[in-house]
């Protein structure tokens, strides 16, 4: 892999969204060329906010925003604000940055991006409706597409909004289906079988406090409406942050371990709604089309997340892992 790859995140900022973020923006590896913002867990213009507040406490101010989508493809768009708070960072309160503005036309930028430079990873943590959008209109402009990451779909795990879907691909199923259907570079498809391994507890949260108090407050401050949620509708003693770890395998694909298959999602408004249906036993008889994850070495993550954001340092910090993993087992 090469010392540095340019990558595009298209997200909707969002409490794991934002740790993704700084944990992209602090990997050495990856150059973050700009962010486009679509509407999920909150709408677009508030996702491009929280992104110049996660942009302004890494720093990185020199990265362009720009806003997308508004809705989704062709279903009513319902955001996940209940779960990430109004502002979509867990109520926090954080100010807004006002020394810079997201810019418009987040799928132009996209396209004229890879025009630029055709090998851009793409990192995908929200609703693919951007993305759709994109190759609608020059999928070919693909083609060299370094690396597609995306966070979204579940393969053996069960939904997060239904019983069969996860949040990304149920917001804009339409969108999740002509994503696999054209893009033309295959799907690493980061979803809940794996996310659902990484969990923030509070032992985790109060060492990251300890290493790095700015950090940790900023952490504990957009998370502890998340910890609520967790506990209230699924008992879980801390949060399930999805995103961070689809940056984690971007930087370090032997993170993941998965399968290839032909995948699809279901774009119609019924009980299956975004359903990721993933031929695992080549029934369709098509070549794959993406690169479906399932094993996930959490030991392995959590040390590059407090590597790189907390600035937690070796020889002590696989021995407190062994402790705090040991302890939110």
């Amino acid at each position: 892999m090469d010392a540095t790859r340019n990558v595009i995140i298209d997200c909707d900022p969002g409490i794991d969204d934002s740790l993704a973020l700084l944990l992209a923006l602090n990997a050495p590896e990856l150059n973050v060329v700009g962010i486009t913002t679509v509407c999920g867990n909150v709408p677009t213009h508030i996702g491009a906010a929280n992104a110049l507040k996660v942009l302004a406490l890494a720093d990185r101010l020199d990265v362009p925003v720009y806003m997308g989508a508004n809705r989704p493809l062709a279903v009513d768009y319902v955001s996940a604000q209940d779960t990430h708070g109004d502002d979509g960072l867990g109520n926090s309160q954080i100010p807004e940055v006002t020394t810079v503005h997201p810019a418009q036309d987040a799928v132009s930028f996209i396209l004229e991006t890879l025009d630029e430079d055709p090998t851009t990873s793409i990192l995908a943590l929200g609703p693919l409706t951007n993305l759709a959008e994109a190759l609608q209109r020059d999928a070919a402009a693909f083609a060299a597409v370094d690396q597609f990451v995306l966070m979204g779909g579940n393969y053996k795990s069960h939904g997060n909004c239904s019983p069969v879907a996860e949040y990304n691909f149920w917001c804009d199923p339409d969108a999740a289906k002509l994503v696999f259907d054209l893009m033309p570079v295959p799907i690493h498809m980061v979803g809940l079988d794996v996310t659902r391994k990484i969990v923030l507890t509070p032992s985790l949260l109060a060492y990251m406090k300890d290493i790095n108090p700015e950090m940790g407050r900023f952490i504990e401050k957009i998370t502890r409406f998340y910890f609520d949620f967790h506990w209230k509708y699924e008992r879980v003693i801390g949060c399930v942050i999805n995103d961070p770890l689809a940056v984690a395998y971007l930087v370090d694909p032997t993170i993941l371990t998965g399968f290839e298959a032909y995948t699809t999602v279901v774009a119609t408004d019924d009980l299956a709604r975004g359903e990721s249906m993933v031929d695992d036993h080549e029934f369709w008889h098509r070549e794959p089309n993406s690169f479906v994850t399932t094993q996930v070495d959490v030991m392995a993550f959590w040390r590059q997340f407090l590597t790189r954001v907390i600035g937690a340092t070796e020889p002590d910090l696989t021995t407190v892992l062994h402790q705090l993993l040991a302890v939110g087992a």
